[in-house]
């Protein structure tokens, strides 16, 4: 995963959170690696007992009244003591201004100041999703993925396969594309992925005897999407006729993507396999176990329970079938 910095902090959230650069510019190149932020609590008042410096330091207005009401000699030993750890940036809420002698303090500690016009609670509600998803582990997929019915639909398999030819003809029937060939995975919480394209990469296919195609052009914007949860792993290989095959559903399969277990289907392909009608019938049948109903195993258990009736039930059925 790549650093995390200051700058970069700066640069992404400057319009969300309103921000305005102060103290020292130099300390925009110190690296974030909490994806916490915290009010500083009694640091402030000389105590660091419980001090955890990687943290974003936040400080609202009980900060910033408590610095205020400090002298000035108190205040300035209090703040070199505080910046004296190696915190990666100090952000100042509600547009306050700053305490008497802070800003030089920061300057000669080489600390950045960010200053927001948000209030302290609605801060801490855009920056947490932010800092969550820049410390989610990530992982890179050989695949396509696309969106079919609105669930997304992982296809992997062997190169040559047929992932990005599948995908392509669902594009056509008026599904979309998130990602081709190389899927950025990103786990968020406990149990959900999101996958997405490459930056240099996105919504362009590798179609063999084609080319490079751009499939927002060719089909149109509503034909992609950035990014999708990952639903289904469907893993296409060629047909063996040795191998068994899952007739059922019964018997699912899981796979493991980022320490979240994912439901798995596995398309044997042979010569006339409609692979593009069998996605959509399973992207469609994971939409009915999302609300309650498997059919598999409402299939069996009808079946067990007409064995438990016996053949007279059979019986009845030829007697009253005049066709």
């Amino acid at each position: 995963m790549p650093k995390l910095l200051v700058a970069h902090l700066y640069e992404r959230m400057k319009e969300p959170l309103k921000l305005e650069l102060l103290g020292s510019p130099a300390g925009l190149e110190r690296e974030i690696t909490s994806v916490d932020a915290s009010g500083p609590g009694l640091v402030l008042a000389g105590y660091v007992g419980r001090y955890v410096a990687a943290r974003i330091q936040v400080l609202g207005e009980t900060e910033i009244s408590y610095l205020n009401s400090l002298g000035a000699d108190a205040r300035a030993h209090n703040l070199r003591q505080f910046f004296s750890y190696p915190i990666p940036c100090v952000m100042i809420t509600k547009g306050q201004q700053l305490p008497p002698g802070m800003e030089d303090e920061a300057k000669a500690a080489g600390l950045a100041i960010l200053r927001s016009k948000l209030k302290t609670q609605e801060f801490y509600r855009h920056i947490g999703p932010f800092l969550e998803s820049a410390f989610a582990p990530t992982a890179t997929f050989h695949g396509s993925l696309a969106d079919v019915f609105g669930v997304g639909l992982l296809f992997t398999g062997s190169s040559g396969i047929g992932k990005s030819e599948c995908v392509l003809d669902l594009v056509e029937r008026g599904h979309r594309l998130v990602a081709d060939d190389l899927v950025i995975c990103r786990r968020h919480g406990t149990d959900i992925v999101i996958g997405r394209a490459h930056e240099h990469g996105n919504h362009h296919m590798e179609i063999r005897g084609v080319g490079i195609i751009d499939v927002s052009k060719i089909f149109g914007i509503r034909a992609v999407r950035q990014q999708k949860r990952i639903e289904v792993v469907v893993n296409l290989e060629k047909w063996d006729a040795l191998k068994e095959v899952d007739r059922t559903g019964l018997d699912g399969q899981t796979t493991i993507i980022l320490d979240v277990e994912l439901p798995m289907v596995t398309v044997p392909l042979n010569p006339g396999k409609n692979i593009t009608v069998i996605a959509e019938v399973i992207a469609l049948n994971h939409l009915l176990k999302y609300t309650g109903v498997n059919v598999a195993e409402a299939f069996n258990e009808r079946l067990k329970s007409r064995l438990r009736g016996g053949a007279a039930n059979v019986g009845r059925y030829l007697q009253d079938d005049d066709e």
